[in-house]
């Protein structure tokens, strides 16, 4: 395996975006980032593709974002460099929903946080039976990023969103399947198999009207993906000055429950 955070390879018409960070459960820092919008703007404009893959290496789909990180920042009161990482992190779920041929998701294993929100902008998604889904980020203290609150919410209904992201359990993959999350689960041995299996029905279907028909599907929907992320971003930068995140980081490192105070913002009184 190339010795690089996201690893690009194509086999004929298919290009596979491999998340390549398999001791860190393929967690998002700078450089896998980086390695994915260098991948997308490779094959964004390649008239010999014609699908595109993301999976993960190792045992789990993506981790969401990588804790160290954010322990870094946080020490260093770095706010400046979380806000470009989440302005990145939107720009890289744009250009998914924007490239023009299907995109799909092959779910290895556990996948969480902003590596959720990788998983649902792809247009569809193969999930292996031991995948799970989390939105865990109230249990450190943070708010929701990278369209999470946009995707989940659109993909199972309020109610349901609202327990995703407030107990913060994690979804199974049959039950993933069945309230919409994913489209197929298939045994973990057969997802790679399976996964180019139907890669290549995508593959052998028209270019121009498969184009097309992501451009109809989307257009309504993408102002409101690009609000919902900037509203996401301003509560995230909140939350991160926040106390309770110290203590989230805290506690995560201790492993035990965290203890959060009250911080919750005063509600604005009509005029």
């Amino acid at each position: 395996m190339p010795d690089k955070s996201v690893v690009l390879t194509r086999n004929g018409a298919v290009a596979t975006i491999l998340l390549n960070r398999p001791e860190k459960l393929n967690a998002l820092d700078e450089s896998e980032e980086r390695g994915l919008e260098e991948a997308i703007a490779a094959i964004a404009h390649d008239a010999t593709i014609r699908v595109a893959i993301l999976t993960g290496a190792g045992r789990a789909f993506c981790a969401g974002g990588d804790i160290q990180t954010l322990v870094d920042l946080k020490t260093h009161h770095h706010s400046a460099t979380l806000r470009k990482l989440l302005e990145q992190g939107n720009n890289l779920v744009q250009e998914i929903r924007r490239l023009p041929f299907p995109v799909l998701a092959s779910v290895n294993g556990p996948t969480a946080g902003a590596g959720m929100s990788l998983a649902l902008a792809c247009d569809m998604r193969i999930a292996s039976d031991r995948a799970t889904f989390v939105q865990a980020f109230l249990k450190i203290g943070l708010h929701p990023d990278w369209g999470g609150t946009f995707f989940v919410a659109r993909q199972v209904g309020i109610a349901r969103a609202m327990e995703m992201f407030f107990l913060g359990d994690p979804v199974g993959a049959e039950e993933a399947k069945r309230i919409g999350l994913v489209n197929f689960v298939v045994p973990h041995e057969q997802l790679a198999a399976e996964t180019l299996k139907l890669a290549d029905r995508l593959a052998a279907l028209p270019q121009l009207p498969v184009s097309l028909l992501k451009d109809a599907l989307y257009q309504r929907i993408e102002t409101q993906l690009d609000s919902v992320m900037e509203i996401e971003v301003a509560a995230q930068m909140k939350c991160f000055e926040s106390e309770n995140f110290a203590e989230g980081l805290k506690a995560f490192a201790e492993k035990r429950p965290p203890v959060f105070k009250g911080d919750r913002p005063r509600r604005q009184d009509s005029p």
